[in-house]
């Protein structure tokens, strides 16, 4: 009978279940609140905690009897950055979508209120796009974006557009916003057509990652007018990002129910 390799090395599952709970919190918590949230025992959550601490993953606030992120745990997310897995594992799939559509596709991430574009793949013959490698773009203008924005949790959501000053485009606000993306979390895939390029659209479908944050975003574009098989398209794109997913151990989505325009 198969076993998980978690349940072979359960010290090395508790703390990166430690790690991760810590990575998930506004800032440091109680060891205790850790040890109840993961079911594990107090001693076990100290003895692990001090190994965290001496190894410089976790930091203790002696005076208000927390425990945070540590410098080494910053170390990794820039060991994450500086390797590019999204951009290294994304670009072959973005490139055989682009290839089996001939339109052009992208890759992007979250990055505050915009995206940033990390793979830019052309198909021959068709428009040159903005949204080039290192270009940003206002998430909620593009699909890639909202596809992102509509898994947030509300909020971080109301926390990223706090009051129409967080909208540079007329006509914006919160409640449009919202609305909206709840119907990108209905349909699993999202829209934009005119809202970056005049004449062009695009279909994106969010990637999400092991704890079930949106961890990027992959769309086509396309010219409007041509009226290409957005159905075929749209299953193309949620292929590609569940791809993507599993390339990256995250989780699925959910269920499919349609395509949101938007």
């Amino acid at each position: 009978m198969a076993h998980e390799p978690s349940a072979k090395v359960p010290a090395a599952d508790q703390v990166l279940r430690i790690l991760a709970h810590l990575a998930r919190q506004r800032g440091p918590i109680p060891a205790a609140t850790i040890a109840s949230a993961l079911e594990l025992p107090r001693s076990t959550t100290y003895q692990l905690l001090a190994v965290l601490q001496e190894r410089g993953f976790v930091v203790h606030l002696p005076e208000e009897r927390r425990y945070g992120l540590g410098v080494a745990a910053f170390e990794l997310s820039s060991g994450f950055s500086r390797q590019q897995p999204l951009t290294r594992l994304g670009r072959p799939l973005v490139a055989a979508l682009v290839d089996r559509l001939g339109e052009s596709g992208h890759l992007a991430v979250l990055h505050g209120r915009d995206v940033l574009y990390l793979v830019e793949e052309r198909a021959p013959r068709r428009p040159s796009l903005v949204s080039d490698v290192g270009v940003r773009l206002p998430a909620h203008l593009t699909a890639t974006g909202r596809a992102m924005l509509a898994e947030l949790p509300p909020a971080q959501l109301r926390a990223l557009y706090p009051d129409r000053a967080a909208f540079a485009e007329a006509g914006w606000s919160y409640g449009r916003l919202k609305s909206l993306l709840a119907g990108i979390r209905v349909a699993g895939l999202a829209t934009e057509e005119d809202e970056v390029t005049v004449g062009l659209a695009s279909i994106g479908a969010v990637v999400m990652d092991h704890l079930g944050w949106p961890a990027a975003a992959i769309a086509v574009t396309f010219e409007a007018a041509a009226a290409p098989d957005r159905a075929v398209i749209a299953a193309e794109v949620r292929d590609a990002a569940r791809a993507l997913g599993r390339r990256i151990g995250g989780v699925e989505r959910g269920v499919d129910r349609g395509l949101a325009s938007g």
